[in-house]
């Protein structure tokens, strides 16, 4: 009777049994057992766009020409004739300075060229007479009618007479000179504009007195403002890789949206501190400072938005490639021997593999792929970074939770 009962009861023990097994097993390989997740990696595609290799450099921008226009003379100016933002020709008049000091000079000047020519005059007629007098000396000399000591004073009379002559000239000649110099100090009391252009600034007043004697005092600023130039300032770093006829282009801080191209005109040999240097031996400058040199170059503004003075953000163009197979520069491995860079590309089943690359330009942002990649392939850009899982590994201990 037992016997019978232990064979109806085991069916309904064992199903049970042999559930939580399964459960013990399936435990045992989940939290022991499980394998590490697949890395999660950043990719990226390679892709067909331009690149360039470039120089950033801060500039300024000026006029092309700059001049001061100034007054040679002293005096007060009278008048003055442009007022700022005026456009002039040359040979515009500009200001006029008091002229009466000028006239009174003139004036004064030609007295003394009329004087000089007057006593002149008389020292012609008074070589006349002495001419006279020697020839008839001579004559009665050589007749026995005269002395010879009345002949040689003539003879002295009339060198001297020639001589003073010879002085009245050369000072008519001095005065004429002065009166040159007083006609030129006229004409500079009215001022002209050397060149066209616009007046970007007005520095001596109407009413105001300028003073020549201690310096050349401006009147105004003219420039010419149809082409500006631009002097970007160029890191000692990047300086030898610049050479003039490279392509630049820049924007401003008010639009940097606005893209403006030119071409650099020239790099100054000296940095750009050379004009306030006291001493230029390298040996004594010192290390912790910056160096730069400028950049030139020109640009039309014939729409007059280019203004003196104004930042430019600008790019130097070393070299470029338009619509070429690119990569992150960050996917570039080590360079090997021959000149191959190692990349790891993950493929479509998830596989990582390594390829080597044959790369062009590369401007340290991307990189142009030569041969080694086809468009469209994934390049891993960073580091692979471990899943998070509920189990360490095979050899791990077993979550706690």
């Amino acid at each position: 009777m037992a016997t019978l009962k232990n064979a109806l009861f085991k069916p309904r023990w064992l199903l049970p049994a042999l559930l939580v097994l399964l459960l013990a097993g399936w435990a045992v390989r989940h939290f022991w057992f499980t394998p590490a997740p697949p890395p999660q990696v950043a990719t990226a595609p390679a892709l067909r766009a331009d690149i360039e290799d470039t120089v950033l450099a801060t500039g300024t921008i000026g006029a092309a020409k700059l001049v001061s226009v100034g007054a040679q003379v002293t005096g007060q100016v009278k008048v003055l004739s442009v007022a700022l933002g005026d456009v002039v020709k040359q040979g515009q008049p500009i200001a006029e300075i008091d002229a009466l000091p000028a006239q009174n000079a003139l004036r004064n000047a030609q007295a003394q060229v009329k004087s000089a020519e007057a006593q002149a005059r008389a020292k012609q007629a008074a070589l006349a007479q002495a001419e006279l007098v020697a020839r008839r000396q001579r004559e009665l000399v050589a007749a026995d009618a005269g002395a010879r000591a009345d002949l040689e004073a003539a003879e002295a009379t009339l060198a001297t007479t020639r001589a003073e002559l010879a002085a009245q000239q050369a000072q008519i000649a001095q005065a004429k000179v002065a009166e040159s110099t007083a006609q030129l100090n006229l004409s500079y009391t009215r001022v002209t504009a050397p060149m066209d252009g616009v007046v970007v600034a007005i520095v001596t007043e109407q009413g105001q007195t300028v003073n020549a004697n201690q310096s050349a005092p401006t009147i105004i600023k003219l420039a010419r403002l149809d082409t500006m130039t631009v002097k970007a300032q160029i890191s000692e770093a990047d300086v030898s890789k610049v050479k003039p006829g490279m392509p630049v282009y820049f924007n401003l801080l008010g639009e940097p949206d606005r893209r403006i191209e030119a071409r650099l005109r020239a790099v100054e040999p000296g940095p750009t501190t050379i004009a306030t240097d006291t001493n230029t031996n390298a040996s004594t400058t010192s290390s912790t400072n910056a160096i730069y040199y400028n950049g030139i170059f020109d640009v039309p503004n014939s729409d007059g938005r280019l203004r003196i003075n104004m930042t430019a953000q600008a790019t130097i163009v070393l070299a470029s490639a338009k619509q070429v197979l690119t990569v992150p520069s960050a996917a570039l491995g080590a360079r090997d021997r021959e000149g191959f860079y190692k990349v790891r590309v993950q493929q479509e089943d998830g596989r990582i593999v390594e390829k080597k690359l044959r790369i062009g330009l590369n401007n340290r942002v991307q990189a142009q792929v030569l041969d080694g990649l086809k468009e469209g392939e994934l390049v891993i850009t960073s580091e692979a970074v471990a899943g998070a899982g509920p189990s360490l590994g095979r050899r791990g201990a077993p979550r706690m939770f």
